[in-house]
């Protein structure tokens, strides 16, 4: 396992003192560049303004029909928190929200969200008169069909990168890696967003879902205080790891959100006797469903992230004989010879892939197959082991990732603060990963 401490043994309610701290370093697994430039270095989101992100919507609301679309503009707060206040409010079931994709707490971000099911004018007056938490409504207008995850084209930055040396210099050098990205793509790394932090655990959760141990699952996101956290909320995971379950409701403050939904499930079972799978299964049924699947896509990504390191290093642009190759419909490309693909490649109609683990994603062949099946050996698990058979529903089949993604419009222009980096990427990628080739350094 690249010699990393096993982030996931350590039982609920032990203290794994230096052995997160080591882990949360190297957690990643994203452990190769493909620029040579040296890095700039500098600092990002010292304010939450100094990192945008817009929405490249493939649904644009016709202005008619049964829902309400609203274009949002939020500041410091994650797209599931905004959802859940806006049902909240509208006293409506957070089933009827909707979104295309998950964006950025620590930035200033703008998307859709639907509210599905607001015929009335009564209904979008109610909309419009909303007031939601460092959240604008920029327009609200209808459309006939619902937004559903996964459904954008991808996403616009501007990220402000201070605290450097030569902002001139800096500038020039993010121009000539941008550039280089530019052809040869950028390795399609999941950021720290897709794992958290500073409380970085989700992919923890996931593992313990593929072990098929809910106890553990829910013990590893409510227990478990960590010293990166505020002391109310590490004195809340202690108590509950104390088996004070009360008590650890009460201690719990407003950043706690989820844990508290768990926490309610889990007295209200413990009052009927002795907590069972049953009840575990009850308290992770509490959290909104989104966040219940990435807990195994979460461990799937800290999976994929290694097996992308290892196959960038055969050549992020290159064909390798084995390679399981989709095109941008993400359809495999079958019937090619090797020259025809390297030429799909090299004009970014196809990439090579790698796999998020499941129970039926194909290896790919020859020595790329063989480094795949060395990661899952080298962690104890196979591919059956993501059926997660107590929870199926939360189980995954895997699919194959494109390991590379495009960057286009992209550009570093030098600022009194800085420099300004520019750049549209596909849907699904990682910002942080092109800031990564830029800084060389982790981003987070």
């Amino acid at each position: 396992m690249d010699n990393t401490w096993d982030c996931g043994s350590h039982s609920p309610g032990s203290n794994p003192g230096q052995g997160i701290i080591f882990s949360v370093i190297i957690m990643l697994n994203a452990n190769t560049y493909v620029t040579a430039q040296e890095g700039i270095g500098g600092t990002i989101r010292n304010q939450y303004e100094d990192f945008y992100v817009e929405e490249i919507p493939e649904v644009i609301p016709e202005g008619e029909g049964p829902n309400v679309y609203v274009w949002i503009e939020k500041l410091g707060r994650t797209t599931l928190d905004v959802v859940l206040d806006i049902a909240r409010d509208l006293h409506i079931s957070r089933k009827r929200m909707g979104f295309a994709g998950m964006k950025d707490k620590k930035a200033i971000t703008r998307q859709w969200i639907c509210i599905a099911n607001m015929d009335s004018e009564e209904q979008l007056r109610q909309v419009e008169n909303l007031d939601i938490y460092k959240t604008d409504f920029l327009k609200v207008g209808r459309g006939r069909k619902k937004l559903r995850m996964g459904q954008l084209k991808g996403n616009k930055f501007r990220i402000l990168i201070k605290d450097l040396d030569d902002i001139e210099k800096s500038a020039d050098v993010a121009n000539d890696v941008l550039k280089e990205l530019e052809v040869t793509g950028v390795p399609n790394y999941f950021g720290w967003q897709r794992f958290g932090k500073p409380r970085t655990i989700t992919h923890l959760v996931g593992e313990a879902l593929v072990e098929n141990d809910l106890e553990k699952a829910v013990n590893t996101y409510i227990g478990n205080p960590q010293s990166d956290e505020g002391e109310e909320n590490q004195r809340a995971r202690q108590a509950y790891d104390d088996g004070n379950l009360e008590e650890s409701l009460e201690l719990m403050g407003k950043s706690m959100r989820y844990e508290k939904m768990m926490v309610k499930e889990l007295i209200r079972d413990s009052k009927r006797g002795e907590l069972t799978d049953k009840s575990y299964m009850n308290a992770l049924h509490a959290l909104p469903k989104p966040l219940q699947r990435m807990f195994v896509h979460a461990y799937q990504s800290y999976l994929f992230n290694e097996a992308v390191s290892k196959r960038v290093d055969m050549g992020i642009n290159k064909y390798v004989e084995g390679d399981i190759v989709i095109d941008s419909e993400e359809h495999i490309v079958r019937d090619k010879s090797p020259e025809e693909i390297q030429e799909l490649i090299d004009n970014f109609e196809a990439s090579p892939t790698c796999p998020l683990f499941g129970t039926k994603v194909p290896f790919a062949g020859g020595e790329v197959g063989e480094m795949e099946e060395n990661i899952l050996k080298s962690y104890g698990i196979t591919k059956a082991d993501f059926e997660v058979p107590k929870m199926p529903r939360l189980g995954s089949h895997g699919l194959r990732r494109s390991m590379r993604f495009q960057v286009w419009d992209a550009s570093a222009t030098p600022t009194d603060d800085g420099v300004m980096c520019e750049f549209s990427i596909n849907k699904g990628s990682y910002a942080t990963a092109v800031l990564r080739e830029v800084m060389k350094k982790d981003v987070v």
